[in-house]
């Protein structure tokens, strides 16, 4: 079954020509079926290339998929126009008493901030409240991990002496976890952040699980009790040249910043990023869709309220 996305996304000629089945509103509409509804609370500026990439992972999977796509009225991107907003993204206030299978909340490149310097956090705050009761499951992405843990948890992120850059070994802590079924023993996961979390401080919340984590970069998947909130700290959901693109925009602005690690051929910028994530990016993606809320949401979205 395709991912359903509003009429004229671009990401749906992005995806059609990669062959993913993707099916625009005004033909799913026609279809007997309850779609999984899933909102994505898009706090990148890159939009468009943020949208594409959660889409391309989201639309592997049998199930019929209802995207809707939400912005902070707070913040307004630089890099997005107001017609793209307006066009294909609605507010948190239009959906807030709508009900959710699951809600994505992305990265933003805010991590050198104080969460409360952050300008949109109040309404951020908002929404990850009415996200316990408003979507079956939440997964927050990168910065939108550190945020959420901050926020349901008060555990705070702590700075790196360096960047993490790269695409680094991880490993599953917890054997036959649903989000994890057919995971290799060792799989890869790009990373680009400041901060992390300090993994001694996710042991003293008996509530969260360290599911998969990386000796370099540290916990990976943490997950509460219900698997109802899900925090990724890395980017399984980047292209193959995303972190080329970070690497030479920073070199352009004179910035410090090192070659990605095991990323380039021989670590030369020159050559053609090899790509060792994507498989692993897929199953997860469609083990979320599948086990963590397919088969665990109810089927009618207002029973949620009984949860």
């Amino acid at each position: 079954m395709p991912i359903r996305i509003p009429n004229g996304l671009p990401a749906f000629k992005t995806l059609l020509r990669e062959n993913i089945f993707v099916m625009q509103s005004d033909r799913a509409s026609g279809q007997d079926i309850r779609p999984l509804k899933i909102g994505i609370v898009n706090l990148m500026p890159t939009k468009i290339e943020t949208e594409t990439q959660l889409l391309r992972l989201l639309s592997n999977t049998p199930l019929q998929v209802d995207i809707t796509l939400i912005y902070t009225e707070t913040h307004l991107p630089k890099n997005t126009t107001w017609e793209h907003l307006q066009n294909f993204y609605t507010t948190f206030d239009k959906v807030r008493e709508q009900y959710f299978d699951g809600i994505f909340i992305t990265g933003a490149p805010v991590e050198k901030l104080e969460f409360e310097e952050v300008n949109y956090w109040t309404e951020l705050c908002h929404i990850m409240e009415w996200s316990k009761s408003h979507a079956f499951c939440t997964v927050h992405i990168c910065w939108g991990a550190f945020a959420g843990l901050y926020y349901h948890y008060g555990i705070n992120k702590k700075p790196l002496p360096k960047k993490l850059f790269g695409v680094f070994p991880h490993k599953v802590e917890v054997v036959n976890h649903p989000l994890l079924k057919g995971f290799d023993d060792v799989f890869f996961v790009p990373h680009s952040r400041h901060t992390e979390i300090d993994t001694a401080d996710i042991e003293l919340c008996p509530a969260l699980t360290v599911l998969a984590s990386s000796d370099e970069a540290g916990a990976y998947i943490i997950a509460d009790s219900s698997n109802r909130q899900i925090f990724i700290t890395g980017h399984a959901e980047y292209d193959c040249d995303t972190l080329k693109n970070e690497y030479l925009r920073d070199r352009e602005k004179g910035l410090e910043i090192e070659v990605p690690k095991n990323y380039f051929p021989h670590d030369d910028p020159s050559l053609t990023p090899l790509i060792t994530w994507k498989g692993h990016a897929s199953l997860m993606y469609s083990n979320w869709l599948n086990f963590c809320v397919y088969q665990e949401t109810p089927f009618d979205l207002n029973d949620l309220t009984s949860f």
